[in-house]
């Protein structure tokens, strides 16, 4: 519009030209002045060296850390002794060498009470969920059955079938409440509403065991999130295959994954920690050890800091499946 205005004005005038467009003369005043060069950002003091970009660079583009967020880089140095710079500068390095990229209408149906569930420590609250695995040919599949304490995210049980059974799952939950030695009424097990978390057979187990049950509401998603965002991480290790030739083949894979899932994975929702570490009690030893490590930083370069003294994520002091909204009260039978 504006260089219609400069094409008519010298014939016609600008006024009348501007009336038309119905454009603003200052408009056009403006774009012909001539722009100062943008004044360039001083340095900051503090900011870090050409050395020191270039060993964060190579160390987020090392073997250890290419495929890992700027946060887990950030907090597995922490646990190795080191401190390069903040997340945030991570970010602006990788940025710089353009490294940073790429992680309906609903009908209307009856009412469910929305469960909402709390944990406060390991062994209060498990998830658990079947996913299917592709087999070797088309249409043949494994399922996968996880059971996940939803505080620690460690998974405390799985298996893989050939199908989904009620007496599979029964054996499941059997075995891994005995494994953990879980005391009588302390255990709620949250499901969706699938056949086997369903069947009798399950909940008869439940009542034995002294272990409440909880379920989703149908087709909800969101009240099942730990087991729905475990298996996404798991699917979408780089290791993990398309299909699996066998049912040995499905449990030797697994079984390697679940071993570094509770043991090596740095959860995002666990202040980077392991879930084993967390499940176990660990967790506050290894944040001391981290913030020894900051304070170390801190005391070095204290300029580099300019709000406060780094401090490192805490731990969440409590986990819930759907938090109540504001207003209502807890519920009363939340662990």
């Amino acid at each position: 519009m504006i260089a219609t205005a400069e094409t008519l004005a010298p014939e016609m005038g600008l006024k009348p030209v501007c009336e038309a467009l119905n454009l603003p003369r200052g408009t056009v005043y403006r774009h012909r002045r001539p722009r100062p060069d943008p004044t360039p950002r001083p340095k900051p003091r503090h900011a870090l060296s050409a050395t020191e970009r270039q060993a964060v660079l190579e160390a987020l583009n090392s073997e250890p850390y290419a495929d890992l967020a700027p946060a887990q880089v950030y907090n597995q140095l922490l646990d190795a002794g080191q401190y390069l710079c903040s997340i945030r500068s991570m970010y602006r390095i990788l940025d710089d060498h353009r490294l940073v990229r790429e992680r309906r209408n609903v009908l209307r149906h009856p009412h469910y009470q929305r469960p909402e569930l709390l944990a406060t420590g390991p062994n209060q609250v498990w998830s658990w969920d079947i996913t299917k695995l592709l087999g070797p040919v088309k249409w043949t599949y494994f399922h996968l059955y996880v059971l996940l304490d939803i505080f620690s995210r460690y998974v405390v049980g799985w298996l893989i079938a050939d199908r989904e059974k009620a007496s599979l799952a029964k054996r499941l939950i059997a075995e891994s409440s005995l494994k953990q030695g879980v005391p009588p009424g302390q255990l709620t097990i949250h499901a969706d509403r699938g056949t086997s978390m369903m069947a009798k057979t399950t909940a008869q187990l439940l009542a034995d065991l002294s272990i409440a049950e909880s379920h989703s509401r149908p087709r909800v998603s969101n009240d099942n999130p730990y087991s729905e965002s475990h298996f996404k991480t798991l699917k979408y290790r780089p290791d993990f295959p398309e299909r699996f030739g066998s049912q040995q083949h499905a449990e030797a894979v697994c079984r390697q994954l679940f071993t570094w899932y509770n043991t090596q994975h740095r959860h995002s929702g666990l202040a980077f920690l392991t879930p084993e570490c967390v499940h176990y009690g660990r967790a506050q030893q290894l944040l001391d050890r981290r913030q020894r490590v900051l304070d170390q930083a801190h005391a070095a370069t204290p300029e580099r800091f300019i709000r406060a003294a780094p401090r490192v994520q805490q731990l969440p002091a409590a986990v819930w499946i759907n938090p109540p909204e504001k207003g209502e009260e807890s519920p009363i039978g939340a662990q």
